[in-house]
């Protein structure tokens, strides 16, 4: 990386009865003990221009591995469900989420890790233009909640987070262009604000931008997201609550001056979560994964590439520029 569940409380409002930068609208309802933990960092008092993460401050951030390896940036959204980006998944075997993780690399104590039962790509996905780019993982078996795993809350259909909202993106993603996280590989965290649809499409070309996506980065560049961080979380915080507002989806470069990050818009997808999330859908150690994909009308050629090779050159290079994944790790 270059550096909400409740039970309808409604809109947040600060002390003074002023409406708060971000606007949650009436939020989900859903059972109250998700309410007591989603969105609490108990321990929390690069991603391009940001910095090592103390351990524990973002305690829904995980890990998408496949064959022992980071691919991918996720968030726990409850015992059960990973939330993540629908582009990380052109390969749908051998995927295991680790939890509570604060290196790639080295010791970490509180670390969890648990195989996929299931994924779910929205039925939507447009791998060209990256639109509805969300994924859900369901994971073998529940997870239980620590200081260092917890669930973020999510945004509401009715939220609204404005122009210049304070956000915070976290991953594992290079730290610049072509350069990979150093060892330990410490989780990053950068902050970057929120900025209108309206000119981020603009910035990024006209018709890049649709209303399934929110943008966020800093004009002068030097912070954002990169390679590596892609279906990660940007949040923002409401009080003492966490809320997920957007999914890492794709940039042009990482950090460069006027092309902010590109996230997918999770209030817009509010009810497709709740009708896959709240279904029974069975499954045990053992069982394969159940895998829902859509095939995509158009779709980028297969990188081509060598594990041997520390960069990618051609297409490769190109497809893994725009979006913020380490395909290193899955071709």
């Amino acid at each position: 990386m270059i550096l909400s569940f409740v039970h309808h409380l409604g809109r947040f409002r600060r002390s003074n009865g002023e409406q708060a930068g971000l606007d949650l609208g009436p939020v989900w309802n859903c059972q109250f003990w998700i309410w007591l933990l989603c969105g609490i960092a108990p321990m929390n008092t690069r991603i391009v221009g940001g910095e090592d993460a103390p351990p524990g401050s973002w305690p829904w951030q995980v890990s998408l591995q496949i064959f022992g390896s980071h691919v991918c940036g996720g968030s726990l959204i409850n015992r059960e469900w990973v939330m993540s980006a629908a582009h990380c998944f052109s390969s749908t075997s051998g995927w295991m989420i680790s939890l509570g993780r604060e290196n790639l690399e080295g010791n970490n104590p509180n670390a969890v890790t648990i195989s996929v039962s299931r994924i779910i790509l929205h039925p939507d996905y447009d791998r060209r233009s990256s639109d509805n780019d969300i994924a859900l993982l369901r994971l073998s078996s529940p997870v239980t909640f620590t200081d260092y795993i917890r669930p973020v809350c999510l945004a509401a259909s009715e939220s609204v987070f404005n122009n210049g909202t304070d956000s915070w993106v976290t991953g594992w993603g290079a730290v610049k262009e072509g350069v990979f996280l150093p060892f330990p590989g410490t989780l990053q965290e950068v902050e970057v604000p929120v900025l209108g649809n309206r000119q981020c499409n603009c910035l990024n070309g006209v018709g890049t931008i649709t209303d399934n996506m929110i943008c966020a980065g800093v004009l002068a560049g030097g912070k954002d997201s990169c390679q590596g961080d892609s279906g990660g979380p940007m949040v923002s915080k409401q009080g003492s609550t966490w809320v997920q507002s957007g999914i890492v989806s794709f940039g042009f470069g990482c950090a460069r001056p006027n092309l902010p990050g590109v996230y997918s818009r999770v209030s817009r997808f509010q009810q497709w979560i709740n009708s896959h999330i709240q279904s029974d859908n069975y499954t045990c150690p053992g069982l394969p994964p159940l895998v829902i994909m859509t095939t995509p009308t158009t779709s980028p050629s297969r990188p081509s590439t060598s594990p041997a090779l520390p960069a990618l050159t051609g297409a490769a290079a190109k497809f893994s520029e725009r979006l913020k994944i380490d395909i290193h790790n899955i071709y």
